[in-house]
């Protein structure tokens, strides 16, 4: 029972909390474009600019810094105001950078992925955790659901790109989906998410104290740097790989990340059955073993078979990682998992700006962008570990 000196938060209605959370939905698909577009157009602004691995990984080393700030930004944004600006602001954000990614020159480019990775930092927390806070017991499989709707943008940003390329309508796609993320941010804008959170604790965040010391969080920290930076490490490379690995007698290379998020969107789709009825923890572990099985089948391939059915498999494995740790990291914290999403968010987006342009060096200095994948494959190795340590089926 919660504390009677709680302020909690006034919840909207049930009708209103669903078409928040379906809004928030089409948020996520126009997110899931936004940052997945750059790996399939990559090879187009390596050629244009002239660019190597190690100043390709720039984009992806710049958009999440960017999003780093953004996510320490809106942890204090959340707790002062709730989560109606940092998304609004956020999905706006995204449009508006994503709208100016095909600038003229190298640097204004780098400038618009600054800009919609700052929008990226802003949104993505707010809306995990108010799915996180809204739906209870069912967290974990509404928060599939969600990341579903990310993987749905992120599956249709291949055939975008790959269309957009081909027909020299670049602009045109990036300028389209811009409009309608600053659309649907203004259309949130009236919507009543609920008052600011209190500062007070519940019973129930006294008891979670318990549970969750200074070594659980950092475990947590970690495995939020080491899933995200291994996503985005895959996906962001996928493409260029392909295009390197066999011969292609068109620009189909392109839809290797659709593979990926393809593996994502059905996993997740999966996921949010299979929650309801299997623990977190046996889930998350043999998915990280399927997504090292796909890693190394997709870094060792040499046809469009192994290297499609790789990354399929790769993203397949990954897809219930990420809910279960918003849903982890809500269970443990409980409102407080506004503040200390913060610092969960940032130390994501740190591994997203790490870990890819890591990818690049490594492939720079070895010679072989094979080599430089095994960075998301050691990834998966590692949050096999972390889990094993941290032993989340222990702690309610």
């Amino acid at each position: 029972m919660m504390s009677s000196k709680t302020q909690t938060w006034a919840i909207a209605s049930p009708s209103t909390q669903s078409v928040i959370f379906y809004l928030l939905c089409a948020g996520f698909v126009i997110n899931g474009i936004v940052i997945s577009l750059i790996g399939p157009i990559l090879p187009m602004f390596m050629s244009k600019w002239a660019l190597n691995d190690s100043r390709a990984g720039l984009f992806s080393l710049v958009q999440f810094s960017a999003s780093f700030i953004g996510v320490l930004t809106s942890s204090a944004l959340l707790s002062a105001k709730g989560f109606k600006p940092a998304i609004t602001l956020g999905i706006a954000l995204l449009g508006a950078g994503f709208a100016l990614l095909n600038a003229p020159t190298f640097a204004l480019a780098l400038a618009a992925s600054g800009l919609y990775g700052l929008g990226y930092g802003f949104a993505t927390p707010g809306t995990n955790l108010w799915v996180g806070e809204s739906y209870g017991a069912r967290r974990a499989s509404a928060l599939s659901i969600m990341n579903l709707a990310w993987g749905v943008g992120a599956i249709s940003s291949s055939p975008l790109a790959m269309w957009a390329m081909r027909t020299s309508h670049v602009s045109l796609l990036l300028n389209v989906v811009g409009v309608l993320g600053v659309v649907l941010a203004l259309a949130l804008l009236r919507m009543p998410f609920g008052k600011p959170p209190s500062e007070e604790n519940s019973a129930s965040d006294a008891a979670n104290n318990k549970i969750v010391g200074t070594g659980v969080a950092l475990l947590l920290g970690i495995l939020f740097f080491v899933y995200v930076g291994t996503e985005v490490g895959t996906s962001y490379w996928a493409p260029t790989h392909a295009q390197r690995a066999t011969t292609w007698s068109s620009n189909t290379w392109a839809l290797c990340p659709m593979f990926f998020f393809a593996g994502l969107l059905g996993g997740r789709g999966a996921a949010a059955a299979i929650l309801l009825h299997l623990k977190e923890v046996p889930v998350a572990v043999g998915g990280l073993v399927l997504a090292a099985t796909g890693e190394s089948v997709f870094l060792t391939g040499h046809s469009p078979l192994t290297l499609f059915g790789g990354a399929f498999l790769a993203g397949l494995g990954l897809a219930s990682i990420f809910p279960i740790l918003i849903a982890w990291l809500s269970k443990w914290y409980g409102t407080r998992a506004r503040k200390v999403g913060g610092v969960m968010f940032a130390l994501a987006a740190l591994g997203s700006a790490l870990m890819p342009p890591l990818v690049g060096v490594v492939s720079r200095y070895a010679g072989s962008l094979r080599i430089g994948l095994l960075v998301p494959l050691a990834g998966c190795a590692v949050m096999l570990t972390l889990i094993g340590i941290l032993r989340p089926g222990t702690r309610g």
